[in-house]
């Protein structure tokens, strides 16, 4: 199993309010696509996942002085656990 697909857990006010719904967000490779998301979180946290609904990104302009650039664009997977499980960051 492939586990570079989740790259990290999208941590912010929003995504803890969604935790006590059961539901958990990644950031994720942009090549993954649902299936091999939901394996992956499987078995590499031992739960049972229920769906997996993903959204990409876009890159925002962002300015230092005078130098502006873009941030990074990314995919995420918003990922909801049957009852009884859960994962511990």
């Amino acid at each position: 199993m492939n586990y570079e697909i989740i790259k990290a857990p999208v941590i912010t006010e929003k995504t803890s309010n969604l935790a006590n719904e059961n539901v958990y967000v990644f950031k994720v490779d942009k090549k993954a696509n649902k299936t091999q998301i939901k394996q992956v979180i499987e078995t590499k946290f031992g739960v049972k996942v229920e769906s997996v609904n993903t959204t990409n990104t876009q890159s925002k302009k962002k300015r230092v002085g005078k130098y502006t650039g873009f941030t990074t664009a990314y995919k995420k997977a918003y990922v909801k656990l049957k009852e009884g499980s859960k994962i511990e960051f």
